[in-house]
């Protein structure tokens, strides 16, 4: 696979189920490393450039059609394929550290567990969008589906596609990330994100700082 990356230390993924408090976090974490010095590139999935916008709106937004399990599951590859070359790796070559709201556990959380699609066709797939792209540390939010799901639908009214699923599907989701989690744990932080927001920065400071020292 060209350009192949392993385990990029540079590379940091937020993850975790909807109003899990990942894109919150994100950002107050990103303004404490430029506070210190670094570099930071944030972004997300789906979404991060301009093709990622548009499909972003599709999947996500007030207009978004409904679309069948694999044809979802498509589009995040279109997205990440797009973002990972235009976006993402550019960062890494020119030393920036990139914070991503979303990357390919998601998918696998999302499209694989919850929607339940074959867990080796989605791996495959991923596989080709992300170009061997791996992240060297990622942090997984958790927290119990009904405290996300309120913090969810407070914030967003309606809610996107996601947040209109039966919790059931946001169980197997939830299920999904943390067996993730249990399968590489030398890469996968979990996070319980009930927790106080300022313990929580916290703990992601002390653990981002002693990985990239």
């Amino acid at each position: 696979m060209a350009g192949y990356i392993r385990r990029v230390s540079l590379f940091v993924t937020f993850e975790g189920i909807e109003g899990s408090g990942k894109s919150t976090h994100l950002a107050r974490l990103a303004v404490h490393l430029r506070g210190r010095g670094r570099a930071v590139v944030e972004t997300r999935e789906p979404g991060g450039t301009v093709a990622g916008e548009a499909v972003r709106a599709l999947l996500l937004g007030a207009e978004a059609v409904p679309l069948t399990p694999l044809a979802e599951l498509l589009l995040y590859c279109a997205d990440r394929a797009q973002h990972v070359h235009e976006v993402v790796r550019p960062a890494l070559a020119a030393g920036r550290l990139v914070l991503c709201d979303r990357f390919s556990d998601s998918t696998l959380a999302y499209q694989g567990y919850g929607r339940g699609l074959d867990l080796g066709r989605l791996h495959a797939l991923d596989a080709e969008a992300r170009d061997g792209l791996v992240p060297g540390l990622t942090f997984l939010f958790d927290c119990p589906v009904e405290e996300g799901l309120a913090r969810a639908r407070a914030r967003a009214g309606s809610g996107d596609r996601f947040e209109r699923e039966l919790v059931a599907f946001h169980e197997r989701v939830r299920r999904g990330f943390r067996d993730i989690a249990r399968a590489d744990p030398a890469r996968v932080r979990v996070i319980d994100s009930t927790g106080a927001i300022d313990a929580v920065h916290a703990e992601l400071v002390a653990t981002i700082e002693k990985r990239l020292a």
